[in-house]
């Protein structure tokens, strides 16, 4: 009799672990939007906007360009794995956008040009009822292709940057606050940051490039690290994606050439600042109106004024705002979210 009620209990067991796997499509991904909840499920999303605008003018008193075209493209995937107290997040973001004109034989320009992965893994402190995760952090930042300084009248006899190049890597231990999917603070006392770059960038110039010193391809730092992420529907039509990154390089210092001339200043307190701000408003199914800015702040990436063709500084009209890296979109876009 005892070995049947085992059986019968281990049974009972076995079928509702089975269930609980198997009934994991039927978790609203609603309610795990701001609360942490004991389960075992994958929960995958994904947002892709894309955009275009054309046009053309003929005996235009105004003026302007005889035609052109633009296109860009967003997207944005998350892939959670729920495994009770265990959480791995993965995230990509992936921008891209091209311009083209008549005026420079449709030769596309970038307008936008982005690739940046995390993946974290967590496990949560404490009983059910808390927020606070000890973690693992990976992030890689690069883009897709060649970037050049238009402003220059032989722009196209060499780019500024590439793909993997430069490539920011960054491997960091540290505690997460979470609430759900829709809100974090990730926090690390010791966060290593890579910085790969080709020496066709790096043999450049006496102080390198991307912080990389001259003809090398690759720079250490250690540091602390903070990295907040936000996004919520706001309502039925409006989303909202916010992030703020900051990280303070620990071994930072000045740099000297070869007869002790300063070249560079730099110390900790030169903290790198990202923040990014996304919103999209929906309309009909499948049309959005899209609005970014991202500004950045690298202190191994100064503002230099470009010149004309004639050798006259360029009229940057935000050249006040010195060696902040600043982005901003606006874009009508086909949507589909799944």
């Amino acid at each position: 009799m005892k070995k049947r009620l085992l059986l019968l209990g281990a049974t009972l067991l076995s079928l509702s672990s089975q269930a609980q796997l198997t009934n994991v499509d039927e978790i609203s991904a609603q309610k795990m939007e701001d609360q942490n909840i004991d389960t075992v499920a994958w929960i995958r999303n994904a947002n892709i906007y894309l955009g275009g605008n054309q046009g053309m003018l003929h005996n235009w008193a105004a003026g302007g360009e005889l035609a052109s075209l633009t296109v860009n493209g967003v997207f944005n995937g998350n892939i959670i794995r729920y495994y009770n107290r265990h959480i791995w997040t993965n995230t990509l973001d992936a921008n891209y956008g091209l311009f083209y004109a008549y005026s420079n034989s449709f030769q596309p320009r970038k307008t936008d040009d982005r690739l940046d992965y995390t993946s974290k893994y967590g496990y949560r402190l404490g009983g059910n009822n808390t927020n606070f995760y000890i973690s693992g952090l990976l992030n890689a930042k690069t883009q897709f292709s060649k970037g050049y300084n238009y402003d220059l009248p032989n722009w196209r006899d060499s780019s500024t940057s590439g793909f993997l190049s430069p490539l920011y890597v960054l491997v960091s231990p540290g505690i997460e606050y979470r609430k759900g999917s829709m809100f974090s603070v990730f926090v690390s006392p010791a966060a290593m940051r890579m910085t790969f770059v080709s020496k066709e960038y790096t043999g450049r110039s006496s102080v390198g490039a991307f912080g990389v010193p001259y003809n090398k391809t690759l720079r250490m730092e250690l540091g602390a690290y903070l990295s907040a992420r936000f996004q919520k529907d706001l309502s039925k039509t409006i989303t909202y994606r916010g992030r703020l990154d900051l990280y303070s390089n620990y071994l930072a210092k000045n740099t000297y050439d070869e007869t002790g001339n300063l070249i560079k200043k730099d110390n900790p307190g030169n903290i790198d600042i990202l923040v990014d701000n996304f919103i999209a408003f929906k309309f009909f199914k499948y049309f959005s109106a899209n609005f970014g800015l991202t500004a950045i702040y690298d202190n191994d990436v100064p503002f230099v004024s470009s010149k004309d063709a004639s050798g006259n500084q360029s009229q940057d009209p935000l050249r006040g705002l010195g060696w902040w890296q600043i982005k901003q979109t606006f874009s009508l876009s086909f949507n589909y979210k799944f």
